[in-house]
């Protein structure tokens, strides 16, 4: 279960894939800020239905409290460039997780050949 952080609680959010009127709902944000947001790259959608609507995972919900705590000091154009160096960061990070974890693998491989 996902949850979204506002200003003043935090909202349970069931887990599944989200369309934009169940954003609407499950958040303080309107269908033309999501749609916007989206449009900007702030957030993402993960699918489209077969009749072209956009489709958001749970990680929507992080992504939108995210945006929320940095609205009160940054502006959208901050606020996409702060997000873009978080994910990059975050990819770093899990490629080099990836690459460790290759290394251990190796010398793994290599002490069972050896004995």
């Amino acid at each position: 279960m996902a949850q979204l952080k506002t200003n003043n609680k935090t909202l349970q959010i069931p887990a599944k894939l989200y369309r934009i009127g169940e954003l609407v709902n499950y958040t303080p944000f309107s269908r033309q800020t999501i749609h916007n947001y989206t449009i900007m790259g702030l957030i993402r959608e993960a699918r489209w239905t077969k009749g072209g609507h956009r489709l958001y995972d749970e990680s929507v919900f992080q992504r939108l409290s995210r945006i929320i705590q940095l609205k009160r000091t940054k502006t959208l154009v901050e606020i996409r460039r702060i997000l873009g160096k978080e994910e990059m960061a975050a990819r770093a990070s899990s490629l080099g997780q990836h690459i460790m974890n290759g290394k251990e693998t190796s010398r793994h491989n290599r002490s069972i050949e050896t004995n």
